[in-house]
């Protein structure tokens, strides 16, 4: 549910510096782990990773945006993350289109890799998710952060997993899996985040006519 009268709306939190902090060392994290699973997900042919990496760079532009609204009025927050839920969803859409093409050109991706990547991506989306854990419940623009380093923290440990499940079948089925459960989580996390936006969109009073303004001020 849309919160329309957050703390988060207040200037104060708005300027907080300790949430411009944690954004600017998230937007880090996650610029520097898109390269490093990136690469490895090509290199290791994982339909997840490259799924992951993808994420993280929609993370990383989504945290820039967010440090570029922090101080506007609710409006302009709500449309960036309106702009940033769709991001989410379309990541997702493309995710799942990967995930079929993998199904019809199965390749056994190296487990290894899968593992040890997928760990350090999961060590990184916890400290990120842990740093922003106190601004989950502010306006669409901070819960919108929020949502997506948890769904980066879940879908890292569902890469571990079938990382074990590409090791022991020797199949790359598993590795489609959560590429496809990483896609409905962003999917549904864009749903969400366009919902509370349009929501608060919605509440923000309209600006009053130029007619009226004039007559209030002839009236003075």
């Amino acid at each position: 549910m849309a919160c329309t009268s957050c703390a988060s709306d207040k200037a104060d939190t708005l300027n907080d510096p300790k949430w411009r902090r944690a954004l600017w060392i998230a937007l880090a994290i996650n610029g520097g782990m898109f390269v490093i699973e990136i690469v490895a997900g090509i290199t290791g042919g994982s339909k997840a990773l490259q799924a992951d990496a993808l994420d993280f760079f929609g993370d990383t532009a989504n945290y820039a945006i967010s440090l570029g609204v922090a101080g506007m009025a609710i409006a302009w927050r709500a449309r960036a993350a309106m702009l940033k839920g769709a991001t989410l969803a379309l990541l997702g859409v493309y995710v799942l289109f990967a995930a079929g093409w993998g199904a019809l050109h199965e390749a056994t991706p190296h487990a290894e890799i899968m593992g040890v990547v997928g760990i350090a991506a999961l060590i990184a989306n916890l400290v990120v998710a842990v740093m922003l854990y106190r601004f989950r419940s502010g306006d669409a623009n901070m819960r919108s952060v929020w949502i997506c380093s948890r769904n980066d923290a879940i879908g890292n440990i569902a890469v571990v997993l079938a990382a074990g499940g590409v090791f022991g079948l020797n199949s790359a089925w598993p590795d489609l899996a959560v590429a496809t459960l990483m896609a409905v989580l962003g999917i549904s996390g864009g749903v969400q985040i366009m919902r509370q936006a349009r929501a608060e969109m919605r509440s923000e009073p309209s600006p009053a006519p130029a007619t009226y303004q004039q007559s209030l001020h002839g009236s003075r």
